[in-house]
């Protein structure tokens, strides 16, 4: 499954990152975008902490030096899932 997010780091003057989720936000890894290019991705640091909003496909990271704003914009299912149900 492909799965479009943007990721904005919480502060001032800060910029969203948007692309396609490699890796998922879990405690103890990094998390990372690869942007549409194909070629370039955003890895952050360590994620210590994740909380979701309730009903809501919106997600707040901390990670080990930074907390961030992760926005699921789009799910593709695949052909063979799309198939199947």
């Amino acid at each position: 499954m492909t799965v479009q997010v943007v990721l904005r780091k919480l502060g001032r003057g800060s910029r969203a990152v948007a692309g396609r989720l490699v890796r998922a936000p879990r405690k103890g890894s990094v998390i990372v975008i690869e942007f549409s290019d194909g070629m370039h991705e955003y890895v952050t640091t360590p994620v210590k902490r994740v909380l979701r909003l309730a009903a809501s496909d919106v997600f707040y990271v901390e990670t080990v030096n930074s907390r961030y704003r992760l926005e699921v914009r789009d799910r593709e299912r695949a052909l063979d899932d799309a198939s199947s149900g």
